[in-house]
């Protein structure tokens, strides 16, 4: 350890025994970290106290050859990310907003995933150790830092989509993968959202190695974009016969292949910084199935929402421009739940989540005060 990082390891270890007072003191707390998922991190009522966690930074362990990693919760995305390509390495579910300032802590407390979970997985799958402090003020801790000694009640599963509620996160370790040496893109356009959902099923029990499939409605109907990584010289055949593949029976308006990787970047980045949201209205996500999609689609396109599915049109990601009202009725009726990322909705569900009585117990163990809110801001109708 260099004598910056042990200055570093030495001002954050500071930093958690004073979060663990701040929860042991006050009544009703709230981590807060970069900023780029604001619904979740502003008090829905007054008596919260914000505890920022973002001080907490810094990579504490990086072993390349056994593909892991330790850091504080507060660390930035990108100072993560920016060290892993130097050794040719990634987390490889394209992790949301970090070009935003998403930290680790974030991304794990929203369950947060990106185009890439569709090959790779997500976030809850290469999560494999965490420290938190308790609803008590005690520091926790769950997991390992090798993939092999894992060990111990599985804490690191149950802080994926936890949303700061049941703990404050402090540490985290990961595993990752080796970044692919080249990418290419291709996108078909579809004249109806039908005609692209069936393309996605028909791939998703096709034999290609797709890393993203993700569907963008438009106006003149849908944008199927697809991802595949490897060998330069095999990437021109791969895209060749996904073509073919497509053209076979779902005859999609228009196919582009974008084999020198940079227009589909583009996308890709795009996808990922939610840039095509406008921030002025809610971000949600919402866990969604391609025949659920064909059923709420049509409203949230008279709402004037704008749509994008991604992880093969298991995920939606919804920029909904007015109140939540005919959002949550729409999830209500088809039986989803949502998570808004941005925007002031009151508290951070819509739609009808389910597993109340499980959190409740959760709660009862990790925060029997109901400090984080866990119980507290779960929806009552």
């Amino acid at each position: 350890m260099s004598p910056d990082q042990a200055r570093t390891t030495s001002s954050s270890s500071s930093q958690v025994k004073e979060i663990q007072e701040a929860v042991r003191r006050h009544a009703r707390v709230l981590a807060t970290g970069g900023g780029s998922k604001p619904a979740l991190s502003t008090p829905g009522d007054d008596g919260v106290v914000r505890i920022d966690v973002s001080p907490l930074r810094g990579i504490l362990f990086y072993d390349p050859e056994e593909f892991t990693f330790s850091a504080w919760a507060g660390t930035p995305v990108a100072a993560v990310a920016a060290d892993l390509a130097q050794n040719g390495q990634h987390l490889p579910f394209d992790p949301p907003l970090s070009a935003q300032g998403a930290t680790l802590g974030g991304t794990v407390a929203a369950g947060a995933n990106g185009s890439g979970r569709y090959r790779y997985g997500g976030v809850r799958d290469f999560l494999i150790g965490v420290r938190f402090v308790d609803g008590r003020g005690n520091l926790l801790q769950g997991g390992g830092k090798v993939v092999k000694n894992a060990a111990g009640f599985d804490f690191p599963k149950l802080m994926v989509g936890s949303l700061g509620r049941l703990g404050i996160l402090t540490e985290l370790t990961f595993k990752v993968f080796p970044a692919p040496r080249s990418t290419a893109s291709l996108r078909a356009d579809f004249a109806t959202l039908d005609a692209g959902l069936d393309a996605v099923v028909r791939l998703g029990r096709s034999t290609f190695d797709l890393e993203g499939v993700d569907l963008v409605a438009t106006a003149k109907g849908v944008s199927l974009w697809l991802r595949v990584g490897g060998l330069a010289d095999t990437l021109p055949g791969r895209m060749e016969r996904i073509s073919d593949f497509l053209t076979d029976r779902s005859e999609p308006v228009r196919i582009e292949r974008f084999e020198n990787g940079e227009k589909g970047v583009v996308h890709w980045k795009e996808m990922a910084s939610m840039e095509w949201a406008p921030e002025d209205g809610l971000l949600v996500k919402v866990p969604v199935t391609p025949t659920k999609v064909r059923q709420v689609d049509a409203a949230w396109a008279s709402q004037g929402a704008i749509r994008r599915y991604s992880v093969g049109a298991n995920v939606a990601w919804v920029a909904w421009p007015g109140s939540t009202r005919a959002l949550d009725d729409s999830l209500a009726d088809a039986g989803l739940a949502g998570v808004v990322l941005r925007g002031s909705s009151g508290h951070p569900w819509v739609g009808r989540p389910t597993g109340r009585r499980f959190l409740e117990r959760i709660a009862a163990a990790l925060d029997p005060d109901d400090k984080f809110g866990a119980v507290r801001s779960w929806p009552t109708s």
